[in-house]
């Protein structure tokens, strides 16, 4: 929990993690994606806690912008192709140290993120690579609340941290 309590930026991927990773296509190309509202709910609440969001994603989709837009989250990189440049860019923008970076992936292009940051995470339906690699392995699947479960152990170490008793 120590380690949560120092998290500043929350960068994640979106396909896998943020969605159940199904791309749905029609004849104009991506027509819907599916997020869970209590992901929605958490990363909502990220900006007015002081917290980073960042989105990092290697397809590009109006649907994703849409959806950023909703939550507020502040940075949203789409068609990455290299997404640790990414989030080196992020980290020296916001001076944060790996150790205040916590990224949540699901496949092995969040690997090279998952390397440099403070806390990784991953739903429970993560490439084999990605949960052998993660610090914290969901009990939820991608899609279905991961995120919100990481963001849940993310505030409670932040109240803890605050709390009188903790001084």
């Amino acid at each position: 929990m120590e380690r949560f309590a120092k998290i500043r930026l929350v960068a994640m991927d979106v396909d896998g993690t943020l969605t159940d990773g199904k791309i749905y296509v029609g004849p104009q190309g991506e027509v819907m994606k599916a997020f869970h509202v209590r992901d929605g709910y958490r990363l909502a609440q990220c900006p007015q806690r002081g917290i980073i969001t960042a989105i990092i994603t290697g397809r590009a989709s109006e649907i994703v912008a849409y959806r950023s837009r909703e939550l507020h989250i502040s940075e949203v990189y789409q068609g990455v192709g290299d997404k640790r440049a990414v989030l080196d860019e992020l980290m020296e923008r916001y001076q944060c140290a790996p150790e205040e970076v916590l990224y949540i992936g699901d496949d092995c292009n969040d690997l090279t993120c998952m390397e440099v940051c403070g806390i990784s995470a991953c739903p429970s339906d993560a490439h084999p690579a990605v949960r052998r690699q993660a610090d914290y392995v969901c009990a939820a699947r991608g899609g279905e609340g991961a995120v919100r479960e990481v963001l849940d152990l993310l505030f409670d170490a932040k109240k803890a941290a605050s709390s009188p008793a903790a001084t």
